[in-house]
C-alpha cells in the first residue's frame, strides 16, 4: 500500500509518500509544493492542483490523507490555507475517493503517542519509525509524512477516517 500524504498550505504545501510492505512502512519520498507570495493567489492555486497532480502520477497512491486544518487566531491566513487543502482535495478526488483527514492531535497521538506532542518528538519518532538517518525535512515535510505514517497505523481503523 502506497500513502500519500498532505500536510496542506498555500505558500508550502508538505507532501510524504509511505509505502507499507510486510507489516513495515518505509518512506518512498517527500518533499513540497512552494508557492512565491508575489504571485497572484489565483495562479499559486493553479500551481498546487497542477503539482499535487503530478505526485499521483508518479506515485499512484492506494489512499492520500490530508492533515486538518486548525487556527486559533488568524482567519485570513485560514482561509487562503484552506481553498489550497480544497484545491488539492479537488486533485485527488478526481484520481480516488480514498481520502482521508486527521486532526494534529491525532497525529501526533499515533506518531508519538502524545497527542500534544512537540513538533521534534514527531520528527524524532519519524525519523525512528522508519528507520532514517535523519528527520525528514523541511517540517512542512515532516508534517505530512507523519500523516501518511498515522493512516498507516490505523489499520482497521482507518475508515473511521474517511472524508465525508
Amino acid at each position: 500500500m502506497r500513502i500519500l500524504g498532505i500536510d496542506p498550505g498555500l505558500a508550502t504545501m508538505g507532501w510524504g509518500v509511505v509505502r507499507g510492505k510486510a507489516n513495515k512502512p518505509s518512506l518512498i519520498a517527500c518533499g513540497v509544493i512552494e508557492t512565491a507570495p508575489e504571485t497572484a493567489f489565483p495562479r499559486r492555486l493553479f500551481e498546487i492542483e497542477r503539482e499535487v497532480g503530478k505526485l499521483i502520477e508518479i506515485y499512484e497512491p492506494d489512499a492520500i490523507v490530508f492533515e486538518q486544518l486548525f487556527f486559533a487566531k488568524n482567519v485570513t491566513t485560514a482561509f487562503t490555507v484552506g481553498a489550497a487543502r480544497g484545491v488539492a482535495i479537488a486533485r485527488c478526488a478526481r484520481y480516488t475517493q480514498e481520502l482521508y483527514e486527521y486532526t494534529p492531535m491525532q497525529i501526533k497521538q499515533a506518531v508519538v503517542g502524545y497527542g500534544k506532542a512537540e513538533k521534534s518528538q514527531v520528527q524524532q519518532m519519524i525519523k525512528l519509525l522508519l528507520n532514517l538517518p535523519a528527520y525528514p525535512k523541511p517540517d512542512d515535510a515532516a508534517d505530512a509524512v507523519a500523516a501518511a505514517l498515522t493512516h498507516y497505523n490505523a489499520g482497521r481503523f482507518a475508515a473511521e477516517h474517511l472524508m465525508k
